[in-house]
């Protein structure tokens, strides 16, 4: 049985969409204005609100050289298994025993490859593991390894006050001050830690409802529900909305929890261009018109699944046009705002409240609670008929634990912060983040280094392109005691290596500029300043269009 998703306008006005690209050296630049009437409760007429996004290009030497890097790299790795194979050099990674060379073969030697020959070679700047809270600044256990990383032990020293660059911590509640956490010890001597049940038997507390009513009601929706754990929202949840007979409408940049939930779902899934509303509706055309494959009959549902910041990009969801698309189309929306609730808009309501749509125009809301809100879980917010029908029908609802009553009260905690409920100014560390993330990512531009994703984004990708200057600028930034993520292939595109800087409201701005000034001293000792263009030249140069979504 599967049950339609309600939400939108019972209207379905049509909605026109188009975008301008400006190519500006190689620099791909998205400016829109967006011009709303009004548009239901909580939004109100919005102010023409500008948009910019760039995608810079690197040179082709950058291309070349890293392909021959990865290409170096590859031939030794061939060297070293044969020498493995011959009995020359040992192999750490688990092999079958000789006694089951017989057997199907449990371990795939050539999958691993990557993981023996080039993962291995630079492991230490992964799973680095930390001694403090992770906030602004933490702390970080060294470690050393005598088999070229292949195991670590711990020396017992410790690199103290470092600057933490890559946590989620978007809003700065990870933080441990005994008044602001008053209320949360108080829920867990008067509940414990843990709950030992589901909702559905013995275990839904009083405060579980609280927050579900207070996550409606921030996201201005009619109900909602919460769980216990934000990759299971989404991979537990999107199989009982789709089935067999529904085609699920994906961008190619979207979240493994995504991708295994509509593979769960046993919905046919086609994946469209990231942010390319033509890719997309081309799509939505083509299932219309030729229906299930085979039968050619309607489809059961067409749900279109986006994010709202794209957590590897830095990019936002154009959301303005994929609304307009999906009421034209008559298609269903899921947005998981698992990087944008709390982190985008005025007062932090993510990208509906960025792009000033309408939350009932999107059938489906999803986010989580470990970003800006210093907890655990995730939501889904919609409907009310919505929110019944998984309460019965999700398997995260139905066989999951409840969530923990201190991570509960910490959510309940962070959202009337927020929300101002507690005595504090509305929006203040929005604003702040705001402030942060716009100054960070400007003098990173200044200085030449090429960053992806939107100006209003606090996931900040820096592209490094290199294996070898990767592996160099996190080990360099860490000597600077500053901790940085670094990611590669297969987590992107093999030439577009990266760091990604997560930036935050408790970050000062005597931190920042000290982040910025190593970075500028890195940058220039590892030549990673590679963008050719001149920033302050470029912003009159953008040709803009209205989009005019109906009441």
């Amino acid at each position: 049985m599967h049950v339609f998703l309600v939400g939108g306008n019972p209207h379905q006005q049509q909605a026109n969409s188009c975008q301008k690209v400006i190519i500006c050296q190689k620099l791909i630049v998205v400016r829109v204005k967006i011009k709303f009437t009004k548009n239901g409760p909580g939004t109100g007429v919005a102010s023409r609100q500008p948009r910019q996004e760039s995608f810079e290009q690197a040179p082709m030497y950058v291309a070349v050289m890293t392909y021959l890097g990865f290409g170096i790299v590859t031939l030794f790795g061939y060297l070293r298994d044969f020498l493995r194979a011959v009995g020359l050099e040992k192999c750490h990674l688990a092999q079958e025993r000789e006694e089951q060379k017989d057997f199907v073969p449990l371990y795939q030697d050539f999958e691993n490859f990557y993981t023996r020959n080039l993962y291995m070679r630079v492991r230490d700047n992964w799973n680095r593991p930390i001694c403090s809270l992770p906030g602004p600044v933490f702390d970080l256990m060294e470690r050393v390894s005598d088999d070229y990383n292949w195991t670590f032990r711990l020396t017992g020293g410790t690199i103290h006050n470092a600057i933490n660059m890559g946590s989620y911590n978007y809003l700065g509640f990870a933080e441990n001050n005994a008044d602001f956490l008053k209320t949360v010890a108080d829920k867990t001597r008067q509940y414990g830690v843990g709950v030992g049940s589901t909702r559905q038997e013995i275990g839904n507390l009083g405060i579980h409802e609280e927050l579900e009513q207070l996550v409606a009601n921030f996201l201005r929706v009619e109900s909602s529900m919460t769980f216990g754990m934000g990759f299971a929202t989404n991979s537990m949840n999107i199989p009982a909305l789709v089935g067999k007979g529904c085609l699920i409408l994906s961008d190619e940049l979207n979240h493994t929890s995504l991708i295994l939930g509509a593979r769960l779902s046993g919905a046919l899934i086609r994946v469209f261009k990231h942010n390319n509303m033509h890719s997309l509706e081309k799509m939505l055309r083509e299932a219309i018109s030729s229906g299930q494959p085979r039968t050619h009959r309607p489809w059961k549902k067409i749900l279109i699944m986006v994010e709202g910041i794209y957590s590897m990009e830095g990019s936002l969801v154009r959301l303005p046009e994929i609304v307009a698309l999906k009421k034209k189309y008559k298609a269903y929306l899921y947005l998981d705002e698992a990087h944008s609730i709390g982190a985008v808009g005025p007062t932090g309501r993510g990208v509906t409240e960025l792009f000033n749509v309408n939350p009932s125009d999107v059938d489906v809301m999803m986010g989580t609670f470990t970003k800006s809100f210093g907890a655990a879980g995730g939501y889904i917010a919609g409907k009310k008929e919505l929110v019944d029908y998984l309460r019965s029908h999700s398997h995260s609802a139905v066989y999951a634990t409840a969530m923990s009553p201190p991570v509960t009260e910490q959510i309940i905690r962070a959202m009337k912060c927020i929300m101002g409920k507690d005595g504090s100014t509305e929006g203040e560390r929005i604003h702040k983040l705001a402030e942060n993330t716009r100054y960070f990512r400007a003098r990173l531009k200044e200085m030449g280094f090429i960053i992806y994703g939107n100006d209003d984004s606090p996931v900040v990708p820096i592209l490094l392109y290199m294996p070898g200057k990767v592996v160099a600028f996190a080990r360099e930034m860490l000597e600077r005691k500053i901790g940085v993520v670094v990611v590669g292939f297969p987590a992107t595109p093999i030439t577009e290596a990266r760091a990604r800087f997560c930036l935050s409201a408790a970050h000062t701005k005597a931190m920042l500029n000290q982040v910025l000034h190593h970075m500028n001293e890195v940058g220039d000792h590892l030549c990673l300043k590679f963008s050719r263009l001149k920033y302050s030249s470029c912003p009159n140069l953008h040709d803009e269009k209205d989009f005019e979504l109906g009441s």
